[in-house]
């Protein structure tokens, strides 16, 4: 059918016909894919719903689409259609044909034929600037097709086609620039990677000989959205890679003349802002796409000369990325630009197989280098200095929110400390040198701010100016020497990265190794003033570099100059110390072929060295617990370097032996100021580090003795707190809260302590706490944070000890956390939670409870105590016959649990999978939880979409959720169970965990089937009864089939009612501008229509014009109206036949205004009242020539848009 009307242009009407027919068809089907994404763009008037068409009609639709394009010589009709069709999807199917068909037919083809065609196609796009885009994109597409085909024969000149198109560009004219931009688009996006090469039957060298088009970048690159159009191009063309290449030879020559055009175009020109991301894009996939032996293949000159090219880029965008920073842009391209280059850097240097030792050492100095300067003040930097007459703040204001520079620039300051490690020859000297001369610098700035106070106390404000330049200075040296000296080690065992070892090795032979440590154990004189000094080992003097800046700090705190420091100086001290720490005190000698003698003798195993550092470091944490308890950021570095201190056991052995040690343990214990005044979490982690030396080597009277002085306080405080006879009365006064608060964050930070020597003691302590816990559970129900926090006691232990506990032990923490939920689930069913806008906080609890289960389910998949008898020799638990999988209990706890999901938490899940961002791993997890709570709370679930819904603009983006959330709950009926299923399970609650089993192993044919649980099922019940009850108002004598909301709202429809308030405030506005006999005509304005009709006025009549046909219930008055086709009117509604017109366009897009505007103004005879968002405000003047009023319109339900009315004359509405 489709060949015989492709065989000649004058059955074009015919065929035109039959694909319009079959477009408008497939517009009603659910369809996927990049056509109906752009179809949907082109038309979003169609709305009704699929179910109008059935798979028969779909089926035959598409086939007749098929059927066109397999046409053959369809290139007339396609002609035909492009030129006269007026509907944007049969156009790209005739441009789709025209490209298929040129590949299927190219060798019966003549020459002209083809020429002719490329020139049509390429002179309908130019003279149609207005085309819709993907229409266009189609056409363009296969102009590139003809082209690249062309190629082959020599049919077609590409030279000339370039040719072309950079005329095109150099036009001037701002519309054919676009265009041409759009031709070089597509010709680029053809001939780029073999994912989006069409499949032309042509031998792969061809692709490359179509490569060769830098220059065009270098004649767009001022109009920034086409040179970021070629620059994505071109980074597309960085990264093709597989069979598109027939050999490695091709690969190479590919590269080479990749890499030699790239360099032409970035050499000799000023990188703009804009294309500083696409530059480094393209350098990024260069280096990680093509394989190493393809990169190091090419001319070594061309190789060296891209090496030196990326050093430069380097160094540049890190200065401009320093000037983003210090000038605060939202937009921080060179700063992404930089990370990107970074992480390149990271991929060639980590590679020793293909590239010798030393290879990248002057580059890796030249980045290094850079990044120090960007990030020091003058003279040795250019941090904060005038750039392009722009000075930084002198005074810049920190938000307590922002991120710390060591978490935010962790990435870069990695790839910086490897480049220093590649180059550590230069860059621990200079690293060296740089922070001795700040700790000099500081320490005499100190000084004059000391005698000048002790001069004249009251001489008022110093300036500080000098000393925020050095404490910034000191915090960029630290950062960037814990990231040179020690990588991040999460879960892994921390080691000397081998570049260090290698250094310190390398000149240990020009050591002196009493010269080494006397500078070690010297922080409190300079360096250069101890004999020797220069025959010291590098490493070891760029550590006391810091020792040397944190016993500046610690004598301006002795000399009562606290308030002269700075804080983030201390963090940045006590992260360097703890991040050192793991990874050289007391190495372990067995991880290394060969190990550092300097390293060895002043951290190694029973050394001086060791003992004194240990107790060094020992010192630093009580004094900064003593001096910076109110900074609580420092407060838990320091604590945290305590936990390192003695988190291993032969560290640990050193630490018990100082004295400080016990002091702090007692103190800590009497809870004694200072301590005392710690926040919670640095109190439960200083409990943890007292815990885990506890478990140091002594002997066991000792150790007696040092439970005593820790643990047994605890223990008895919080016994003869709630043995009190009057407990209940007094649980509420701060002191006691206090008390109780300190006793459960301790027993967190012991929980968190729990290692597999220490559980068996762990374990029998904590479990009789858990039991007291339950019972303050009941007394603190109406004490959120209290029982946030007594539930946090369980996710620890649950957490820490599980994995370890038999099935004896297990079973006694499983009874204590169903005993818990159990109270929980009692004192918390049916409460409301009044405060909605406390996000997250509010829901703690349940998040905690969830946590909790989690926990518990682990001993499934992680499991020790059959292998590890870590209860031997202590009380084991009580037998029992009962056998309880973690899986029974977990069930056992949702089951309790399930009910008080409450509709707010339905609102916070529903937010995190639609409005945020999330962490995939979560979405099938978060969405199994969704979909409980839908069936819950279906009623809110429905408000929650159709608020999301109105603040839609775009109606693609609207159909579209539109479609997905009626996918969601497309069932007309609810889930349900099998009656004996949801009775054994019901009983089966009733129970409890022991009778899970024996009922589990009744369902294990059922495990993949989601069930709902009897409250699940009761909340169903409910909501559908409700309906049915709503349905059946309907029916009954006393119904108002005029009233709002007596027709449903429609999601898809864009239908938002307005409340009865404000329908009733226009209705009286329209009759009063109608006047009396006046005719009112309700454009897509249903609601205002309904409360005309309930006025029930003789005085006047009116129309409602709708595309829901839903309301043609309403007789003769309703008229079926598409905005698409403003003026498609029934003949009996003559123009200007309406006093005024009311309406409100379904959609907030100027083309919908437009469009309605049209049949406004063919309506009325002069007077307009606008409903619509206050974002159209002025769209709405230029096309009906209205203006806002006061009044604002509410609807029934609550929408994210603003709405405002809008009219042509004096009203009463203002």
């Amino acid at each position: 059918m489709m060949a015989a009307a492709a065989a000649a242009a004058g059955g074009a009407p015919e065929v035109i016909a039959q694909l319009e027919n079959a477009a408008k068809v497939l517009m009603l089907v659910d369809m996927k894919g990049e056509e109906l994404h752009y179809f949907l763009i082109s038309n979003p008037g169609f709305q009704a719903p699929p179910s109008m068409v059935n798979n028969e009609q779909r089926q035959h639709a598409e086939h007749i689409f098929l059927s066109f394009r397999k046409s053959k010589s369809p290139f007339a009709v396609c002609k035909h259609i492009l030129e006269t069709s007026k509907v944007d999807y049969v156009l790209f199917q005739a441009a789709t044909a025209i490209m298929e068909a040129v590949v299927r037919e190219w060798i019966l083809l003549e020459k002209t034929s083809i020429e002719s065609l490329r020139t049509f196609l390429l002179t309908y796009v130019l003279q149609r600037p207005n085309l819709q885009k993907y229409v266009r994109e189609q056409i363009l597409l296969a102009v590139a097709v003809i082209v690249k085909r062309g190629s082959l024969d020599k049919s077609i000149d590409c030279k000339s086609i370039f040719h072309e198109v950079s005329q095109l560009i150099s036009s001037g004219n701002p519309t054919v620039q676009t265009l041409a931009c759009s031709i070089l688009t597509a010709l680029l996006s053809e001939f780029s990677s073999s994912s989006k090469t069409s499949n032309i039957g042509l031998s792969m060298e061809f692709h490359g000989n179509c490569k060769r088009i830098f220059q065009v970048h270098r004649k767009i690159r001022e109009d920034t959205d086409m040179a970021q159009d070629s620059l994505q191009c071109l980074a597309q063309l960085a990264s093709l890679h597989g069979p598109v290449f027939p050999d490695e030879g091709s690969q190479v020559d590919y590269l080479a003349h990749f890499i030699e055009g790239l360099l032409n175009t970035i050499n000799g020109i000023e990188i703009e802002d804009s294309e500083a991301v696409g530059i480094s894009s393209i350098i990024s996939n260069l280096i990680t796409v093509f394989p190493r032996n393809i990169l190091t293949a090419i001319p070594n000159e061309l190789f060296s000369s891209f090496v030196n090219c990326l050093a430069h880029l380097t160094c540049s965008f890190g200065r401009s990325a320093a000037l983003e920073e210090v000038l605060d842009k939202d937009d921080m391209v060179y700063m992404e630009a930089y990370d990107k280059l970074l992480e390149s850097w990271l991929t060639l240097v980590q590679d020793d197989k293909h590239f010798h030792k030393g290879f990248f050492t002057q580059h890796a100095v030249q980045v290094f280098n850079s990044y120090i300067q960007c990030h020091l003040a003058a003279p040795d930097g250019t941090r904060n200095l005038t750039a392009n007459g722009v000075a930084s703040r002198e005074e810049e204001e920190i938000s307590e929110l922002q991120e710390d520079d060591r978490d935010q620039f962790c990435d870069q300051l990695a790839s910086v400390g490897m480049l220093g490690r590649i180059a550590a020859e230069h860059c621990i000297p200079l690293l060296t040198s740089l922070l001795e001369d700040r700790v000099t610098r500081l320490h005499g700035q100190l000084q004059r701010h000391q005698q000048q106070l002790l001069a004249s106390p009251a001489s008022g404000s110093i300036d500080n100016k000098v000393l925020d330049d050095l404490y910034e200075d000191i915090h960029w040296l630290i950062l960037v020497t814990g990231y040179l000296l020690a990588n991040d080690t999460q879960g892994e065992t921390p080691l000397i990265p081998p570049e260090v070892m290698e250094y310190s090795i390398k000149h240990s032979t020009e050591v002196d190794i009493n010269t080494t440590l006397q500078i070690l154990g010297s922080p409190g004189e300079k360096a250069s003033s101890i004999p020797g000094y220069n025959r010291t080992d590098s490493v070891i003097r760029l550590l006391s570099a810091i020792l040397r800046v944190s016993e500046v700090e610690s004598r301006a705190i002795r000399a009562n100059l606290t308030h002269l420091l700075s804080p983030q100086m201390g963090k940045d001290i006590v992260w360097f110390l703890k991040r050192w720490a793991k990874t050289y005190l007391l190495v372990d000698e067995k991880l290394y072929d060969q190990i550092s003698l300097p390293f060895s003798t002043a951290f190694g195993a029973d050394t001086e060295g060791s003992q004194w550092i240990v107790g060094y470091l020992l010192e630093k944490v009580i004094s900064n617990l003593a001096v910076w308890s109110s900074e609580q950021d420092l407060a838990n570095d320091t604590v945290q370097l305590l936990v390192t201190l003695v988190e291993r056991r032969e560290r640990a052995n050193l630490v018990i032996q100082c004295e400080n040690w016990w002091n702090l343990a007692k103190q800590f214990a009497r809870r004694s100021p200072p301590l005392h005044y710690l926040s919670s979490s640095v109190q439960r982690t200083l409990m943890k580090a007292l815990v885990l030396g506890g478990f140091a080597h002594m002997d066991t009277e000792t150790k007696q003795q040092y439970w005593t002085e820790v643990l047994q306080p605890l223990q008895q405080r919080f016994l003869n707190v709630i043995n009190q006879e009057n407990f209940q009365q007094i649980c509420q006064e701060e002191e006691v809260k206090q008390e109780i608060t300190a006793t459960l964050e301790a027993l967190c930070g012991i929980a968190e302590a729990t290692q597999i020597d220490n559980v068996a003691i762990l374990f029998n302590f904590l479990m009789d706490f858990l039991n007291n816990c339950i019972g303050l559970m009941e007394v603190y129900k109406n004490t959120p944070e209290t029982v946030n926090l007594i539930i946090e006691v369980f996710v620890e232990v649950a957490h820490k000890q599980i994995c370890y506990l038999g099935e004896a032990k297990a079973m006694n923490l499983y009874e204590a956390c169903l005993t818990l939920l159990q109270v929980y689930s009692k004192n918390n069913l049916g409460r409301q939670r009044i405060d909605v806008t406390a996000e997250e906080d509010q829901y703690q609890d349940l998040l905690l409870i969830m946590e909790l289960l989690t926990n518990l389910l682990s001993k499934e998949f992680i499991d020790f105590s059959d292998t590890d008898e870590v209860f031997r020799g202590h009380e084991p638990g009580q037998a029992t016959n009962r056998s309880v999988s973690a899986a029974d209990v977990v069930l056992y706890g949702v089951n309790l649990v399930l009910p008080l999901m409450s509709q707010d938490l339905l609102k916070m899940v529903f937010d995190m999978l639609v409005l945020q961002k999330h962490n995939t791993e979560m979405t099938t997890a978060a969405g199994e939880a969704f979909y409980t709570l839908v069936c819950l709370h279906q009623a809110e679930y429905s408000e929650l979409v159709e608020t999301l819904l109105s603040t839609q603009q775009d109606p693609v983006i609207y159909q579209r959720l539109a479609d997905a959330f009626n996918k969601l709950t497309a069932s007309s009926t609810p889930p349900t169970l099998d009656r004996s299923l949801h009775e054994d399970r019901a009983r089966a609650a009733d129970e409890g965990p022991s009778a899970w089993g024996k009922h589990r192993k009744m369902d294990d044919d059922d495990d993949d089937i989601p069930q709902l649980s009897s409250h699940t099922l009761a909340a169903l019940q409910e909501f559908y009864l409700e309906q049915q009850q709503r349905e059946g108002m309907k029916t009954t004598q006393g119904f108002n089939q005029y009233s709002i909301g007596s027709i449903e709202e429609d999601w898809q429809l864009s239908q938002f009612w307005y409340s009865d308030e404000t329908a009733l405030c226009l209705a009286k506005e329209a009759v009063a501008a109608a006047g009396e006999g006046g005719r009112i005509a309700c454009v897509s304005a249903p609601s205002v229509y309904q409360k005309l009709k309930e006025l029930d006025g003789k005085d006047f009549s009116v129309r409602i014009l709708e595309y829901d046909r839903r309301f043609s219930v309403y007789g003769e008055e309703f008229i079926f109206y598409d905005y698409n086709q403003p003026l498609n009117l029934p003949e009996n509604l003559l123009p200007h036949s309406f006093d005024i017109v009311i309406a409100d366009p379904p959609y907030l897009s100027e083309e919908c205004l437009q469009k309605t505007a049209e049949t406004i103004k063919y309506l009325t005879k002069g007077k307009i009242l606008l409903c619509t968002g206050a974002v159209m405000e002025e769209q709405a003047a230029k096309h009906l020539g209205v203006k806002m009023c006061k009044f604002i319109p509410k609807h029934s339900r609550n929408l994210a848009n603003e709405f405002r009315c809008y009219v042509n004359y004096t009203s009463g509405l203002d």
